[in-house]
């Protein structure tokens, strides 16, 4: 009896080790979609045009300002680890520059290493709507106009 109470609890405190083991590994996130070099390696510097780069590697996800001068890939690799904050492991961007043709005028690649931290701010203007219930809204103006306004009485 006491043989099966030992081995029991031996079996507990594995299967208990184990998923303190499981829940503590990190988990990666893979997004986006960046082009190898050998499927570049098709594409040819002023011969190449929009429509070829897209039968070749396919659309990107993001364009320029303007779709016509610049395509964008981006890949990036998340390490999400427990209660800690995400972590970019790996980010990678493809930039293929078009002239006003059309035409392939440049590729380039970039790495985590290459890019700079943007801080992005949010400038939000107040309407002053959400301080005014719905029906304040609605019936607020009834007061606020002249009838005589609205006759073309000169």
């Amino acid at each position: 009896m006491i043989f099966l109470q030992v081995g029991r609890l031996r079996l507990f405190a594995a299967t208990a080790a184990c998923l303190a083991l499981i829940a503590c590994s990190s988990t990666y996130r893979n997004h986006g979609y960046v082009p190898t070099d050998e499927q570049l390696e098709n594409i040819l510097v002023g011969v190449d045009t929009q429509d070829t780069v897209a039968d070749i590697i396919g659309q990107p996800a993001s364009t320029g300002v303007f779709a016509e001068t610049g395509w964008f890939y981006i890949s990036s690799r998340v390490k999400h680890h427990t209660y800690h904050k995400p972590e970019v492991i790996n980010r990678e961007l493809l930039a293929i520059s078009f002239d006003e043709k059309g035409v392939v005028s440049n590729i380039e690649r970039f790495g985590l290493d290459d890019g700079r931290v943007i801080t992005l701010s949010r400038r939000v203007t107040s309407s002053g709507v959400k301080s005014r219930g719905f029906f304040a809204q609605i019936f607020g103006n009834l007061g606020n106009f002249n009838l005589g306004d609205l006759t073309d009485d000169q």
